[in-house]
């Protein structure tokens, strides 16, 4: 049986050398050896010097990871948790060269698994736990070499003692990444699906009027009610649904968000496989113009339909301005064909009080339009330009100059709607105005016959 201890070389020298005393306390001093017990003796002998050294490695790995990943910086227990980490992977390392433990009775560390967890709780990307695993095995691996290079003093036995090393480094990074990522990743699932499923009831709570402790409603979702928002749904049809469809959506919303000029992430929830709610934080800002919204959704074919309400501040806001998107979306499924609608645009709040019961709206539409709620493009043509006409107050220039058409060219297709509808727009003016603006949002759902 042999003892080991390690004998200084000259007092400016980090180099040592093995001295091994016998039982009757003979010392030899081993010339250079290839042997394969050689080699484990002293891979055995660097592995157990460094596990001395535990606690100095976990610290300075654990800044080093600390300052080189900023996805890792966190709390003091979050750190504290990933020195755990270190610790127990730099030891089991340390073990299996020490004591040359077989690959299949290596068990993985518990802190190691946790700290994966928890980073996977936060929203960490996996690829920064995998880096950290990376340099970590650099940093390991530097301190091994200074330590073999201190230790033995036979080349070619500190070669292949430096062989082992890197190599054991490396099977063991490779295996536990492996395990740590499987780990992340079924956690990360776990945790979105019951994050998501809070945040679903939380914010429904949120919308009927049952959550009455609004730090605690902005703890559970993410979000500040504190502010203005706008409501928005974007939805897509049912043929164009794809298993990344609400994932597009969310992406969606957050581009529409930053075009907006919103102030941060958009709170985003399912509604169901085919559309999804929003909510734009806007801070204090007053400023909103929902005709960016329209540039915004026609600047790309692929994008969904949008429906949005007015910007309103608050926890009441954040109910009306949701309600106003559901309202200007009921508008847009009724009417077909508009792919992007918001409440607060001129008429769309009549249009949706005239949507609640089309077939009373329907009847009452043809009974004030009369041949003029015909589905076809001559008529459609007379509509567009009476609705501008009693928009603009009745007047022919100005009217012709919306249009860009001749002042004479709206007299003749204004007197031709009279005809249509069998008497004077004059007479019931009001009416008029509702009927048309009920063709424009409502469409084929209120014409008197298919175009």
């Amino acid at each position: 049986m042999f003892a080991v201890t390690v004998g200084a070389i000259g007092s400016h020298s980090r180099k040592v050398r093995l001295i091994v005393r016998t039982p009757s306390h003979t010392v030899l001093e081993r010339p250079g050896s290839l042997a394969e017990q050689d080699v484990d003796r002293y891979v055995a002998l660097v592995a157990s010097l460094l596990n001395e050294q535990l606690a100095d490695i976990t610290a300075t790995m654990r800044d080093v990871l600390y300052t080189q990943i900023g996805e890792l910086r966190g709390d003091e227990s979050l750190l504290n948790l990933l020195g755990a980490s270190i610790e127990g992977n730099v030891e089991t390392i340390l073990h299996i060269l020490q004591y040359d433990i077989a690959d299949e009775h290596v068990e993985p560390p518990s802190a190691a698994f946790e700290y994966a967890r928890r980073l996977a709780q936060r929203g960490v990307p996996v690829n920064a736990l995998v880096r950290a695993y990376r340099l970590g095995q650099d940093h390991l691996l530097k301190r091994s070499f200074e330590a073999i290079q201190a230790t033995i003093a036979e080349p070619a036995i500190a070669f292949c003692a430096s062989q082992r090393f890197v190599s054991t480094t490396f099977n063991y990074v490779d295996w536990i990444s492996q395990h740590i990522v499987s780990v992340y990743e079924s956690e990360r699932e776990r945790w979105l699906e019951n994050r998501s499923a809070v945040r679903a009831a939380r914010i429904k709570e949120l919308i009927g009027g049952k959550t009455a402790d609004t730090d605690r409603a902005e703890e559970n979702i993410g979000y500040s009610l504190r502010q203005r928002h706008v409501g928005v749904v974007l939805w897509i049809d049912e043929e164009s649904v794809s298993d990344s469809g609400l994932s597009t959506l969310e992406r969606w919303a957050t581009t529409l968000g930053e075009c907006l000029g919103s102030r941060g992430k958009p709170l985003v929830v399912a509604c169901d496989r085919t559309s999804v709610w929003a909510w734009l934080p806007f801070g204090h800002r007053d400023t909103f113009d929902p005709a960016a919204v329209r540039v915004f959704a026609e600047a790309d074919a692929a994008a969904p339909r949008i429906a949005f309400g007015e910007p309103v501040a608050g926890v009441d806001g954040f109910r009306e301005t949701h309600r106003q998107a559901l309202r200007a979306q009921a508008l847009a499924l009724a009417g077909g064909a508009d792919p992007v609608i918001g409440f607060g645009e001129p008429g769309v709040a009549a249009a949706c009080l005239l949507s609640a019961n089309l077939p009373s709206t329907r009847a009452w539409v043809q009974r004030v339009l009369g041949r003029l709620a015909l589905a076809d493009d001559q008529h459609g043509r007379l509509r567009d330009t009476v609705r501008v006409f009693l928009a603009e107050g009745g007047s022919y220039t100005a009217a012709a100059e919306r249009l860009t058409m001749h002042k004479n060219s709206v007299k003749y297709r204004v007197a031709r709607a009279e005809e249509e509808r069998g008497r004077p727009i004059s007479d019931d003016r009001l009416d008029v105005e509702l009927a048309l603006l009920a063709c424009r949002w409502l469409g084929d759902a209120i014409y008197t016959e298919p175009r």
